[in-house]
């Protein structure tokens, strides 16, 4: 008899720090690397930052910033010249043991339902060198679509660059123009007031 795997998505603690660095750093040339640093400012400033535990084993995470929050990625500037408001995916990791089982679905779709009540856009960008088919049709059938290309700075490498519009999000602009209402599944991403001193403890500071 096979047990049900138990699946949580929650937002990254500091503890889990040196598993989401190993886990992007191992990912393969689509995913850019992490330094210590980078991942440090993701942690203090993302506006939505979760993982995915797998039995109480990190098995995955997704990192999105609002355009108005600071961030010196070419991709992301690219979309801030040329798109008025959206919720940018800047990277999303599944290890090698959990793909192939919906986590990068469950991702999509938790960042979606994050995005639509506070931005009209959900944007990304999918390497085009070297080309990941795998992942533009993921795209593709996610409601994505093509917004431009262009060639990072930072490596050199092309990329499409792809916008999804959240139709719904007129509706909620509408109906809460003061703001979102306070309740729990609609509140912004909790970063402790004691952080630095969590990074430290954590041995990322």
């Amino acid at each position: 008899m096979t047990s049900t795997p138990h699946l949580s998505l929650r937002d990254v603690r500091a503890n889990d720090l040196a598993a989401v660095m190993g886990l992007n750093n191992t990912a393969g040339p689509s995913i850019l690397p992490l330094d210590g640093a980078q991942l440090e400012r993701f942690y203090r400033e993302a506006d939505y930052f979760r993982v995915a535990e797998v039995d109480g084993n990190l098995a995955g995470f997704l990192i999105a910033l609002r355009d108005s929050t600071p961030h010196a990625s070419s991709n992301f500037q690219w979309f801030r010249q040329h798109c008025d408001h959206f919720v940018y995916i800047d990277r999303v990791v599944v290890g090698d043991l959990h793909r192939g089982h919906g986590l990068g679905r469950l991702f999509y779709s938790d960042v979606q339902s994050f995005a639509e009540v506070r931005s009209p856009n959900l944007a990304c960008e999918v390497f085009l060198e070297p080309r990941d088919d795998v992942s533009l049709l993921f795209h593709g059938v996610f409601g994505f679509h093509e917004a431009g290309q262009q060639v990072m700075p930072e490596s050199g490498r092309r990329v499409s660059l792809l916008l999804k519009p959240l139709d719904c999000y007129q509706f909620v602009r509408d109906t809460y123009p003061d703001g979102l209402p306070d309740v729990p599944w609609l509140a912004a991403r909790h970063v402790p007031a004691d952080a630095p001193a969590q990074l430290r403890a954590a041995g990322r500071a």
